[in-house]
């Protein structure tokens, strides 16, 4: 038996929030222009949300009307009526519009998808855990003001020899609230731990809940929040490798958020063709270029070989295309994880 842990952050974690205002950015502008070229950064903290990066569109968006929105939604009171936001977005260069409008990818990097035969989402089953904990803690903390909105989870589970999890040895729930009742609060997210676990027959073996002993001031008045610093939440919670872009506020054109949806696609394509425990594949871009500068798979069977039908399915616009990127919710994706079916 080996010990193996992973996270996931809740929705109304600093970073996640800036995740989702990059997002909820980025669908505005698609809305009004699906030829929109857009990489929308955010940083929030301490009185202002900053908000910088590249547009190129014909629509025309009202930044703080929408950023004030999400804050809203993710329980930022203080922020939504007090905050300042500062616009400091540009146009995205010409220089890369030479080859990027053409049908090449919108940057250089690699990229990764990852799918396993653990649990129907194809995802492993700790992930999926997660992914539903943070959801369910979403919709707690809107019914029961003692919870607020910032706050993390993690998993140390126990695996056998072939990667199962066979329990959970620890639990750790880091959560803010208003420290009132923080016993019954506590009993009840344990107990949503447990039903959710329970379905996966998987037991708890000991909880770890908020460990200093208090966590009453969080958001941005206690730490500052940056789009794309949690890119292993965003993707596979490190049970897989993870490229070296941030998925959120840029469009389809960029092979960040394209590639990685692709090379996820196509790793369970893979995974329930040969039937295998696991599946990962790499794909590899250069700005400007439609074909990828190569695909590598690999899988409990072993280094499987692409075909050429899979590098043209990998062209940038054949992947928008194919998986309607220009009709999708980008902030939605930002609050969980990119990948949770």
């Amino acid at each position: 038996m080996k010990l193996y842990s992973n996270e996931i952050v809740f929705r109304g974690h600093p970073d996640k929030v800036c995740d989702q205002i990059s997002g909820a950015l980025l669908d505005a502008y698609l809305k009004g222009d699906k030829n929109t070229r857009a990489g929308i950064e955010v940083v929030g903290g301490k009185g202002k949300i900053f908000i910088t990066g590249e547009v190129t569109s014909k629509a025309k968006v009202d930044v703080e009307v929408v950023t004030r929105r999400v804050l809203k939604n993710c329980g930022y009171e203080k922020a939504v009526e007090e905050y300042g936001i500062i616009n400091n977005l540009g146009v995205q260069s010409g220089d890369i519009a030479i080859g990027v409008d053409t049908g090449g990818a919108g940057d250089n990097g690699m990229m990764f998808g990852y799918a396993c035969a653990d649990t129907k989402e194809m995802l492993p089953t700790a992930m999926v855990i997660l992914q539903k904990f943070a959801q369910e803690y979403d919709k707690l903390r809107l019914k029961d003001k003692r919870l607020k909105s910032d706050g993390k989870a993690q998993i140390t589970g126990e695996y056998d020899k072939d990667f199962n999890l066979k329990r959970i040895m620890t639990f750790t729930i880091c959560y803010q609230n208003t420290e009132k009742e923080r016993a019954v609060t506590d009993e009840l997210l344990k107990s949503i731990a447990t039903k959710i676990t329970g379905k996966y027959n998987i037991k708890i073996e000991n909880f770890l809940i908020n460990p200093t002993g208090r966590f009453e001031i969080g958001d941005f008045e206690s730490d500052a929040g940056l789009t794309g610093r949690k890119i292993v939440v965003d993707a596979y919670q490190s049970f897989a490798n993870v490229g070296g872009g941030c998925m959120n506020g840029k469009d389809p054109s960029k092979v960040d958020i394209s590639g990685a949806h692709k090379a996820r696609e196509l790793a369970k394509e893979i995974l329930k063709k040969h039937k295998l425990r696991w599946c990962e594949v790499q794909l590899s871009y250069a700005i400007g270029q439609a074909r990828p500068l190569a695909i590598y798979i690999d899988s409990s069977a072993g280094n499987i070989e692409p075909t050429e039908q899979m590098y043209t399915a990998c062209e940038p616009r054949n992947i928008i295309r194919d998986l309607k990127l220009g009709n999708i919710c980008y902030e939605d994706l930002a609050k969980f994880g990119h990948f949770s079916s």
